[in-house]
């Protein structure tokens, strides 16, 4: 037996994310809240803030942080990259975590780093797997009661998490899944 690269797009990103904590560590944290974090006022003419609106979700606080994200991401994302291809499973990472970034900061004043709106984007679209147009599984209508209304809930508490950015990608991943906007055949 031999291992293989199954999932290309999910293990690239699991190894970049690996990477940019290692690289991290070594910068004392500099290089993740510099280059992979997202802020609200930062300067458009700065190339840098184009790249951040990607690269956040490849920054995380911690290795808590990360293993708690890529658990669920390394579980999920190889059964959505089969399904839906490696370049579909891709654009729908970059789109969310566009989305996440952008009103993250348009509405919020604080920054934005880790691939949680990735997470939750996979939860809610890995609730999709056999649906058939014209039906709402009801999969994913328990999924979005106990994911997105633990956010809400959660969303009062004062903590350091995004809950808004959990939810946005919650939406995305529910956007594809209803929409099937790559869809070929």
């Amino acid at each position: 037996m031999k291992i293989t690269y199954n999932a290309p797009v999910v293990l690239t990103f699991t190894f970049l994310s690996i990477g940019v904590m290692i690289v991290s560590a070594l910068t004392g944290g500099w290089f993740a809240k510099n280059i992979c974090a997202t802020y609200p006022n930062q300067s458009w003419l700065n190339p840098l803030t184009y790249l951040r609106l990607f690269t956040h979700i490849l920054g995380h606080a911690d290795w808590a942080h990360l293993v708690s994200n890529f658990s669920l991401i390394l579980l999920l994302g190889g059964l959505l990259e089969e399904k839906y291809g490696s370049q579909t499973l891709l654009m729908q990472m970059l789109i969310t975590a566009l989305v996440t970034a952008v009103l993250n900061n348009l509405f919020f004043s604080t920054g934005l780093m880790g691939a949680s709106g990735i997470v939750f984007m996979m939860i809610l679209l890995s609730s999709f797997v056999n649906f058939k147009q014209g039906e709402i599984p009801l999969t994913f209508i328990l999924v979005v009661v106990l994911y997105i209304g633990r956010e809400v809930i959660s969303s009062f508490e004062r903590n350091n998490v995004s809950e808004f950015a959990h939810i946005l990608g919650g939406i995305c991943g529910a956007a594809f899944g209803f929409l099937r906007p790559f869809e070929t055949t």
